[in-house]
């Protein structure tokens, strides 16, 4: 869809965004200082499924001229009518004596079991999670739920040329559950019928790699296997789409596997690991037996270029899409009757953007 800017609209609201990845631990602001010791020990971090969440959400709005404060606790609370956004971590819900009408997710909760209570405990007025069988799970503790997946960088995730694809397929791992169960079920059969037919291969673990590794993976890749055991979104599967690599993955459905979670406590299902997806993406298998089946006719089909994955993510996806989605969301909850009171944050305190949000804060008050 083409992008809508606001910037002369004069009903347009200003967004308060709020986000934090860590907190303080021990004393004030000693998060900064856990964050610099990581950096000198470990290197540059690895970007967090969370922060990218809140980046491409940023990204989205400007694009769309949607203006935006960020972690301005000062301003929030002294307007206690506004809407506050609060993107994550559920850590942010008990660090302010919130009095606003709030937007919460999705880097929140897993479950609403962890917080069973929320919408007597604080003026919560919509949650929001990033794929529709999550919403699903929710619906029946928290009615107030809303699917909301964030938008892909279509030109930061895009196509390369032809001559740099070198490499037939890349297998993206992300089996953790039950691995021992897996590796040798799926994974290896997988690797060895590749290995049988001739077929190059280069593989990626979830977390042990840094988001350049990925681009330049999709760039050499002709064709992607996904596996994973479900997604809530999906967002590495949707950049290799974005990339125009079609994708094989494995879809066993079924429950909810989370261990802390199932069985004893949530049997809910089914869920999906490419929860937004169409025949234009590739193929899905649910097991080893359906990969054997499938392959052959799925590597076909990237040969004959008969998929367009990309033409999904741009019908469906984009970063101007999803900011337009959550704007409207928001819209939707300030319409409806607001508490008059105030806020003041709970340590006395009016802190500003985390400093590893520091390079991205965005002020767009005109």
């Amino acid at each position: 869809m083409p992008a809508k800017t606001f910037e002369h609209d004069p009903d347009a609201m200003v967004l308060n965004l709020f986000y934090e990845d860590k907190d303080d631990r021990w004393f004030p602001g000693d998060r900064h200082l856990r964050r610099m010791a990581r950096r000198m020990l470990l290197g540059e971090p690895r970007m967090s499924g969370q922060l990218r969440v809140f980046l491409n959400l940023c990204d989205g709005l400007d694009r769309l001229g949607i203006r935006y404060r960020v972690n301005d606790y000062g301003y929030i609370a002294q307007h206690p009518d506004e809407l506050a956004c609060i993107i994550g971590r559920t850590f942010l819900l008990d660090k302010f004596s919130w009095k606003n009408p709030i937007l919460l997710g999705v880097a929140a909760h897993n479950h609403p079991l962890d917080d069973p209570d929320l919408f007597k405990r604080l003026p919560v007025k919509k949650v929001v999670v990033p794929g529709p069988w999550y919403a699903d799970m929710y619906r029946p503790y928290w009615p107030d739920t809303e699917a909301w997946p964030i938008g892909i960088d279509t030109d930061l995730w895009a196509p390369s040329h032809a001559s740099q694809k070198t490499v037939d397929v890349l297998i993206y791992d992300k089996v953790h559950w039950d691995r021992e169960r897996y590796a040798p079920e799926l994974i290896e059969p997988v690797r060895a019928r590749l290995v049988k037919e001739g077929r190059s291969f280069t593989e990626l673990r979830y977390g042990s790699y840094k988001e350049e590794d990925y681009q330049a993976a999709l760039a050499a890749a002709r064709a992607m296997i996904f596996l994973c055991q479900n997604e809530s979104q999906g967002i590495a599967y949707q950049q290799a789409l974005s990339c125009g690599v079609p994708v094989f993955a494995w879809d066993p459905g079924g429950p909810w596997r989370d261990p802390d979670y199932y069985p004893h406590r949530v049997q809910f299902a089914p869920v999906s690991s490419v929860p937004y997806w169409d025949e234009r993406c590739g193929a899905k298998f649910v097991d080893i037996a359906g990969f054997e089946a499938g392959w052959q006719g799925f590597w076909d089909g990237c040969a004959a270029g008969a998929f367009d994955p990309r033409g999904y993510i741009l019908d469906n996806l984009t970063l101007e899409q999803r900011a337009l989605q959550y704007y409207e969301i928001a819209r939707s909850i300030v319409r409806q009757p607001a508490a008059h009171s105030s806020g003041t944050p709970v340590d006395g305190r009016a802190p500003g953007a985390s400093q590893n949000l520091e390079l991205h804060r965005r002020h767009r008050m005109s």
